[in-house]
């Protein structure tokens, strides 16, 4: 990675990085320089989250951004776990209350949009690039080809959106717990108006069939009614092409 003449006086040339660390996931390095802890990345996925970062603070909690160089984003450590630790009952009330506060956000005033007309030509230009692993699918899915995904995705495609502002892939990992301290939202470079059902279907999916967990969420997220079941299915189909 190359680095600004900005960011070679924020990070010393003898400072420590890392790949290895608790929720990992190839997009971020964390650095020790002197006393400092960042986070690193880099990438169109870096400019995305910069300007998602901007958007959202003083709105939910989120990382400090020291300093963006283009395509160089780094972030402060918040020093705080992430919830992939925690009891499943505290995982879910904390989802539930995260995505609350996420969802209660004024559509009007987000800038991007994540709504399906996008999503379904990001995920039709990745089917085609070769981008997606069949391998990589849940459980459920597997034995399906991308192009049978896709064509399942259009064909089944809902007319309307219950629209909010979504993380895009909340996890337990993107969700950090200080004490004391609100949730702190992590990785939001997908961060769009879109329909609820597109966080909605990651937590199932992620509390696994868990019910005391999936309780704990509904109870902290509230509107059980606008659940809809055969739109949690959908959503999760349309993540294993993004």
């Amino acid at each position: 990675m190359r680095l600004s003449e900005r960011l070679r006086a924020l990070i010393d040339a003898d400072a420590s990085w890392s790949s290895d660390h608790e929720g990992a996931s190839g997009t971020a390095l964390r650095v020790t320089s002197g006393e400092k802890v960042f986070y690193v990345k880099h990438g169109p996925l870096a400019g995305a989250e910069h300007l998602r970062l901007r958007w959202l603070r003083g709105r939910v909690a989120v990382p400090e951004v020291v300093a963006f160089d283009d395509p160089v984003l780094v972030l402060a450590d918040v020093g705080a776990p992430s919830l992939e630790a925690a009891a499943p009952a505290d995982v879910g009330a904390v989802l539930g209350r995260t995505l609350r506060l996420l969802h209660e956000l004024p559509v009007a005033g987000c800038p991007f949009d994540g709504r399906l007309p996008v999503v379904l030509d990001r995920a039709a230009a990745n089917v085609c690039g070769g981008l997606v692993d069949p391998d990589d699918f849940d459980d459920d899915h597997l034995g399906l080809t991308p192009e049978a995904v896709l064509d399942r995705l259009l064909a089944r495609r809902p007319r309307e959106e219950d629209l909010v502002v979504a993380h895009g892939d909340v996890t337990p990992a993107n969700v950090l717990l200080p004490a004391p301290g609100e949730p702190v939202v992590i990785d939001v470079p997908a961060l769009g108006v879109a329909d609820r059902h597109r966080d909605l279907a990651l937590v199932h999916r992620e509390l696994d069939g868990d019910r005391v967990a999936w309780e704990s969420f509904l109870a902290a997220y509230g509107l059980a009614d606008r659940i809809d079941e055969e739109l949690l299915h959908y959503y999760r189909l349309v993540d294993e092409l993004l």
